[in-house]
């Protein structure tokens, strides 16, 4: 399994109680909201002279349409995300906070995109 797969993977188990209808891995067609939707797809190498790592940048955005909510849930998501544990193929290294903010679409719901920066280190 990719680097970004195992922590995709750990960060969907992570999310499970936080009290959202759905965990997807791109935008739904139709889901209730609240719901996120999780990109850990961006790799990059992070080797070093006897072996391979990969730094991930991990994208996780959370959608609900009442913003109050979505603060709430954003706070318990980031918590979640930076307690995640890995095993098998990687050792997750560090896992570093990048940055949150919320945004609005005109027409749609609220957005709270919280990005990580994964670095790992293969087994």
């Amino acid at each position: 399994m990719s680097a970004g797969a195992m922590v995709a993977t750990a960060v969907v188990a992570s999310l499970a109680d936080v009290g959202l209808a759905g965990v997807y891995d791109g935008p739904p067609a139709r889901a209730a909201y609240p719901y996120a939707t999780i990109d850990a797809a961006s790799e990059a190498d992070w080797s070093h002279k006897t072996g391979t790592g990969r730094e991930v940048a991990l994208a996780v955005t959370v959608w609900d349409d009442q913003p109050m909510r979505l603060r709430d849930l954003a706070d318990a998501a980031e918590q979640r995300i930076a307690a995640i544990e890995l095993s098998g193929d990687w050792q997750l290294v560090s896992l570093r906070f990048v940055r949150r903010r919320v945004i609005r679409d005109v027409s749609g719901p609220w957005a709270a995109a919280i990005d990580f920066r994964a670095r790992l280190l293969a087994n």
